[in-house]
């Protein structure tokens, strides 16, 4: 299946709170915010404060993602932006720099119910890549799970699999200490230069 990848930006908010926001706007789910900003403010944030903090990352000029479509449905949603812009990977001690270039991460996919296992998340990397590509980036790193063809469960499965990675040209860059669901943490890298 096609599935049509646009950037997240403003006048798209309403298709990226169909996937990340709550059914109770007062609820304080992630809304991708948990690893692009510091634990305190994270944890400060209430639950309508990153519903509007997250339109204001999608008025940026580099939004926080890109939204995958079938026909005019969203269908999933992938995070993506310069690790630079993204606290936790920017500063952690789990995941390590392989080098100094301003790499981009992959670190989030969603997928909309009633559309798993339908290549959406492939679709979703495959989108992530070329939008790196155009935005200058010099190579793009996720930091999905090394399953080993197990199952993940579905709520721990934002991350991605290595092995879903690798179909989309990517190759193991380094171990991590990160570990997700019980399964360690790979960082994978494409070059794109």
């Amino acid at each position: 299946m096609e599935y049509e990848i646009r950037p997240a930006t403003r006048d798209r908010f309403g298709d990226v709170a169909v996937l990340l926001g709550p059914r109770n706007p007062d609820s304080p789910v992630c809304w991708c915010l948990t690893y692009r900003l510091p634990s305190r403010e994270n944890r400060e944030l209430t639950g309508r404060q990153r519903a509007e903090r997250v339109e204001e990352l999608c008025g940026r000029a580099i939004p926080p993602g890109i939204l995958a479509y079938d026909g005019d449905t969203v269908v999933g949603w992938c995070g993506v932006a310069p690790r630079a812009e993204l606290n936790s990977f920017a500063r952690s001690t789990k995941i390590p720099h392989v080098d100094d270039l301003p790499v981009w991460s992959v670190w989030c996919f969603r997928v909309r119910g009633g559309h798993r296992g339908k290549g959406v998340a492939a679709a979703l990397l495959q989108g992530a890549v070329e939008h790196a590509r155009d935005s200058g980036a010099p190579a793009v790193e996720g930091y999905p799970v090394d399953n080993g063809g197990q199952k993940v469960d579905t709520t721990m499965a934002y991350v991605g699999t290595r092995s879903l990675f690798e179909q989309a040209g990517f190759a193991k860059a380094a171990d991590t200490t990160s570990v997700s669901n019980g399964f360690p943490r790979v960082l994978m890298r494409r070059a794109l230069t």
